[in-house]
């Protein structure tokens, strides 16, 4: 479903990421590995458009899209969720959601439906998104994607700064997803929870792919996880 093909990315004069390759097939969910800093935002930026690489390939869907801009992404079936969240602060839970439906000829993401996934959010649908706490916030960001109907899901650190008990449902919750048949890159710097909810992983370090391999291969490599995971 995607293809990314040595992509070198820029912020100003500052070369960020050397020659990036990695790939996701429909319906798997693929983690990108790493410490803070070593490029995972800055990939999933440049696949969506937001930082579009100066040189390499993006193909979506069997479609030369490189630095298309982020609503053709959307509009190609890709969601988006960052890892600073970006609510709506002023707007409902359900104006948030209500805001990003995008209607497709065969989408089946709705209100009702995200409210399924997340039944915490149709309790407090009508409180503003500015009040909500900051596991209250990632849920909604992430029903928020799903309300553009993707094929694709872009998931960018999903459980940095939140309290283990949130992370642990929240990662159920993501797994559900897992199980819709959605397809899922997911950036994440906590091991344990990418490691369960992946089938293959990437281990990315100063903005260079250094490992691939399936999530059980890379469980059981301790000098690959001490070389590039561990702080």
């Amino acid at each position: 479903m995607l293809q990314v093909n040595d992509i070198h990315t820029y912020y100003g004069l500052s070369h960020v990421l050397f020659g990036v390759s990695l790939e996701v097939k429909a319906g798997e969910v693929v983690c990108l590995l790493g410490r803070n800093g070593a490029g995972k935002s800055t990939t999933m930026r440049s696949i969506i458009g937001l930082t579009p690489p100066a040189r390499g390939q993006i193909v979506f869907k069997k479609t030369t899209c490189t630095a298309a801009k982020p609503f053709r992404m959307v509009q190609m079936g890709m969601g988006y969720v960052p890892d600073d969240r970006r609510v709506f602060a002023d707007l409902t839970v359900a104006e948030n959601l209500e805001i990003a439906f995008r209607k497709t000829k065969d989408g089946t993401w709705t209100m009702e439906r995200v409210y399924q996934v997340f039944p915490a959010l149709e309790k407090i649908a009508g409180r503003r998104a500015g009040f909500l706490s900051g596991g209250e916030q990632q849920m909604l960001t992430i029903a928020r994607a799903l309300m553009t109907n993707p094929d694709f899901l872009l998931l960018d650190e999903p459980t940095e700064g939140l309290a283990p008990i949130i992370v642990a449902e929240l990662e159920k919750q993501i797994a559900g997803l897992r199980d819709t048949g959605l397809t899922v890159l997911l950036a994440e710097q906590n091991l344990e929870v990418a490691l369960r909810l992946s089938d293959r992983c990437y281990i990315i370090e100063n903005g260079s792919i250094r490992y691939q391999g399936t999530s059980s291969e890379l469980r059981s490599n301790p000098a690959i996880l001490d070389k590039y995971l561990c702080v």
